[in-house]
């Protein structure tokens, strides 16, 4: 397991929201869900029985959230990249993720949590680091222009082929 596991803050939507992660994403599981106490309520201001932690993995990556009455709002500074291997599987992510259409740009979506996240190519990385600056910038260009990633266009304008 990693070291670093991220900690997700919700207002009510804890559970919702790793129910929902744990949906879509293979090799996923809800693994454990903490409930409020008496001193726990008192603490937080949340409802005695309320869920307050819940710890799910989705994809091998352990995660928590947390509902909290200090709840802070996503912004897209921070986002979760899904590496794809191809259009289907980026269609996939895209399709059950993405909730705020104006939100995307450049493979970014946002989802109805307001969280961010990146679908992007496992080839696109490789690209970038390509010393061919032209090849690169065509490649950002194509980008750039794009809200979900098309991965044939993006390959096309690497390669500069009509």
């Amino acid at each position: 397991m990693s070291k670093i596991t991220p900690f997700l803050w919700f207002e009510t939507q804890a559970e919702e929201a790793a129910k929902f992660y744990v949906s879509i994403f293979k090799n996923s599981k809800i693994i454990a869900t903490t409930y409020m106490d008496e001193e726990s309520s008192k603490a937080s201001g949340m409802p005695v029985g309320s869920v307050w932690v819940v710890e799910f993995e989705l994809a091998g990556q352990k995660f928590y959230s947390l509902n909290s009455n200090t709840y802070s709002k996503f912004n897209p500074s921070v986002s979760f990249a899904v590496d794809v291997e191809d259009q289907a599987e980026l269609d996939y992510y895209w399709d059950r993720l993405s909730a705020v259409p104006e939100a995307e740009a450049c493979g970014w979506l946002c989802d109805k949590f307001g969280l961010s996240w990146q679908i992007v190519p496992s080839m696109f990385i490789e690209m970038l680091k390509d010393p061919d600056k032209t090849k690169v910038g065509r490649l950002t260009a194509v980008l750039t222009e794009m809200k979900k990633i098309d991965i044939a266009a993006v390959r096309a304008a690497f390669e500069h082929s009509s």
